[in-house]
Formats: C-alpha cells, sequence, structure tokens
C-alpha cells in the first residue's frame, strides 16, 4: 500500500474543504467498511495538536462516527489507527456482533491499535503511540475487575500488550 499516494489523495480533499469525502476514501481505502456505519459527522476540535474522535449510537444501531474537521492536519498512521479504533467500535455495536461491556470494546480497539488482526492494511504508529494505545488497552483491561471472566478471556491479549510496551525504547 503507497502511503504517499494515499496522503496526496487525502491531501485533495483537504485542500477543497472535502473532509467527510477523504474520512470516506481512508475507509474504503484500509478495509474498514461496515453495514452498521451510518456515516461521519463534526464534531468540535480539542486543540491544534490534539484530537478526538467519537463513535455515537445507541448498542445495535446504525453508528455516526465524530471527526474534528482538522482530522487530516495528523499524522497519516495516526489518523488511519485512530478511525480504525471507531470503526472497529461501529463493529462492536453492531446487533449481530455486539460487545455489551464498554471495557471489552474499549480493549480490543486499543489492541487493534497495536497488532492490527482485524484491519491488517491499517500501518502502525510511531513507539510513542503504541506504548500511549498499550497503556490505554491495559488501563480498560484492569477495569474489567481483578480476576474477571472477562480478564480472563483476555489474558493472551494483555501479555502482547505487556511484550509489546516492554521492548519499546
Amino acid at each position: 500500500m503507497n502511503l504517499e499516494n494515499i496522503s496526496n489523495h487525502l491531501s485533495a480533499y483537504k485542500e477543497n474543504d472535502q473532509i467527510f469525502d477523504a474520512a470516506n476514501f481512508l475507509i474504503r481505502t484500509f478495509g474498514l467498511e461496515s453495514d452498521n456505519f451510518a456515516g461521519f459527522g463534526f464534531r468540535p476540535e480539542l486543540e491544534p495538536n490534539k484530537m478526538l474522535l467519537t463513535t455515537e449510537g445507541a448498542l445495535g444501531e446504525k453508528q455516526m462516527v465524530m471527526i474534528p474537521k482538522n482530522l487530516f492536519d495528523f499524522d497519516l498512521n495516526l489518523v488511519a489507527n485512530m478511525v480504525a479504533h471507531e470503526m472497529l467500535h461501529v463493529r462492536q455495536k453492531a446487533p449481530e456482533t455486539l460487545v455489551e461491556d464498554k471495557n471489552e470494546r474499549e480493549f480490543q480497539a486499543y489492541y487493534e491499535m497495536l497488532f492490527h488482526k482485524v484491519f491488517p492494511n491499517i500501518p502502525d504508529v510511531s513507539d510513542f503511540h503504541k506504548k500511549f494505545f498499550g497503556e490505554k488497552a491495559l488501563e480498560y483491561y484492569k477495569r474489567m475487575g481483578e480476576n474477571s471472566e472477562l480478564q480472563q478471556k483476555y489474558s493472551e491479549q494483555k501479555k502482547e500488550v505487556e511484550d509489546l510496551i516492554g521492548s519499546l525504547p
């Protein structure tokens, strides 16, 4: 996958203020589509150097992914991972693949940002972001409850996350 070509396409959309078109292009390019996806909406920008994306909609219903207008001002690898995180939530909230527990959804989504098992075309992020996302995954793992059924279900993935964090400079 040629990230430079993808970046050039996204820049052209951005220059023409076609942010939703750029986001839809990103979804198609990286294979993030879902029948449970209702589309994109805009959310307020946090700060020039921070971004927040959210997935909104009731469990079991179509989901909107809310993005800031400045989404494509950030590194392509990071943006692709952030959008993939939300598109995994879109799938998790579909009736046929419903994951009811928020901690489980978040753990799965942060794990995906590190290992790309569901979305294999997503590029890796920097070591800084790998560490950040790994720590977030472990935070949600902890929230599942000490020795809970959920923690037992994800104990191998937790070990993978810990090993990855431990291997980073």
